[in-house]
């Protein structure tokens, strides 16, 4: 057995630690996340490919056109500094995958490398983590030109932690794309700002209302109610002053301006220039640049998320189903406004969707004739029902049938006692009728789609990366 060289050993470390810190790190920001990388450290050698989870399984026949049929991916340019050359737009082209995020560079050091991860359905946009991905090619490599091992663990932990850091860099490309290269906002302030405000609560409430950062030179095209004297303006970084002020836009079309600095006043209207905002909606809110949704924000950290409950899984099952097919907009419409409702209010509930042409009977109060849902003032009252403990029970003919109703039956596997009485409810009675889905809207957001004793929208649990194993050819890899 052949044994490796330092310079290949260190290679396989560098690749593992840089690797598992930023799929740890797009995993808090973005939901459970995988990563892979194809690279080569020799600029006349073959490719390797190090996909430890299998995100790049599937791909194989667009990796093979791209990377073995064809030699566009390789440059006769030799580079003589250790300045790290990002792949211009029009090298991602053949290399569009279903799904994934990718972004690659070049170097001295490492000739070539394109680093993968997954484009989940539900990202606000994908420029924040293209900016981690960023990092990625960076890290790899300084560290592999370096070829210090003291600076490895370094590296991965620098890539659990980047939220702010590629939030922050997506906004400042999105505003120099829009002609703001001469700027007197600084970013990382207002960020800090954000989070600071959406952890501050006052008298027990959490902030509500919006913020707005405008360019000083853009100011005389703001709408102001009023303003402050500027030696009494509150300033941007004391977040307990702000949240107070918050207080006076709450539920209204008002909102604070900002310069960046501090708070310039209250005003009404569409902002001038390319302006950042801040959505506060209690325990989570919403990041804005002008009129495009850059990121959500809770807990303290900034996430990828649109906070919109995904269904895709119930609007699969409704298509496969024997409903007519112009029931099936409605039903959906239907739906979406009531698990709306029901997460904003943050009460939870669960709806029984029944699509057999005989209801499956369920215990709870009726009504002498169903509630059409199509029917703004019968769904407004749907979601006030939905409060009352139990479902709400729906059939395929867009009807409300009954509320209050009570599920039961047979325990079956996969029942989790963590998530409560609704979820493990929903498993039993789904298990026990083929033509129901319910759907479980838990109070702090979370949305379950379950049919047949399964939930459909689990998280999946991808293995653990162990090990440092040297990535294969990836002439090789695609054989396999």
């Amino acid at each position: 057995m052949s044994v490796p060289s330092p310079r290949s050993s260190f290679e396989n470390i560098c690749i593992f630690h840089i690797l598992d810190g930023l799929r740890d790190g797009l995993s808090h920001f973005s939901g459970p996340s995988r990563a892979a990388l194809i690279y080569t450290t020799s600029p006349n050698g073959p490719l390797r490919v190090y996909d430890p989870q299998h995100l790049l399984r599937g791909h194989e026949p667009r990796l093979q056109q791209f990377y073995l049929h064809s030699g566009k991916w390789r440059t006769s340019r030799e580079f003589d500094d250790a300045e790290v050359r990002f792949l211009e737009e029009e090298h991602y082209e053949g290399l569009e995958l279903a799904g994934l995020v990718c972004f690659g560079g070049r170097s001295k050091a490492v000739p070539y490398q394109m680093w993968f991860t997954e484009e989940h359905p539900d990202m606000c946009v994908v420029g924040p983590t293209r900016r981690w991905l960023e990092y990625a090619v960076r890290l790899f490599s300084q560290n592999y030109e370096i070829q210090s091992i003291m600076n490895i663990d370094t590296a991965g932990y620098v890539l659990q932690n980047c939220a702010i850091h590629a939030v922050r860099d997506h906004l400042v490309d999105e505003r120099s794309g829009l002609g703001r290269l001469d700027t007197r906002i600084r970013v990382y302030p207002f960020l800090d700002a954000v989070l600071g405000i959406s952890r501050t609560k006052e008298e027990g409430a959490w902030p509500r209302g919006r913020l707005v950062v405008v360019e000083p030179c853009d100011m005389n095209q703001v709408r102001f109610i009023c303003t402050f004297p500027e030696h009494q303006r509150p300033l941007l970084g004391d977040f307990k002053h702000v949240r107070k002020m918050l207080q006076a836009v709450e539920y209204s079309g008002r909102v604070l301006v900002s310069d960046g600095v501090s708070i310039v006043g209250v005003a009404i209207g569409p902002m001038p220039g390319a302006f950042m905002a801040a959505q506060f909606s209690g325990s989570h809110g919403l990041l804005m640049l002008m009129d495009k949704l850059v990121c959500t924000f809770s807990d303290g950290n900034f996430h990828s998320k649109n906070l919109k409950a995904n269904l895709v899984q119930l609007e699969e099952l409704l298509l496969e189903s024997a409903m007519p097919m112009e029931n099936h907009h409605n039903m959906m419409h239907i739906i979406t406004g009531l698990v709306d409702r029901v997460r904003d209010r943050k009460h939870g509930c669960t709806l029984i969707i029944d699509l057999g042409h005989m209801l499956v009977p369920a215990a709870g109060q009726r009504f002498d004739q169903p509630l059409d849902l199509r029917e703004k003032s019968h769904l407004k009252l749907a979601c006030s029902l939905a409060k009352i403990d139990g479902a709400l029970h729906i059939g395929s003919d867009l009807k409300l049938h009954g509320f209050a109703c009570l599920m039961d039956g047979k325990s079956v596997p996969g029942e989790n006692r963590g998530r409560g009485a609704r979820f493990n409810s929903a498993l039993r009675f789904t298990a026990e009728n083929e033509d129901i889905i319910v759907v479980v809207v838990s109070s702090d957001r979370p949305v379950s789609i379950i049919k047949n004793g399964i939930e459909l929208t689990a998280a999946c649990c991808f293995n653990p990366i162990r090990g440092c194993p040297t990535p294969p050819l990836l002439a090789d890899w695609l054989m396999d």
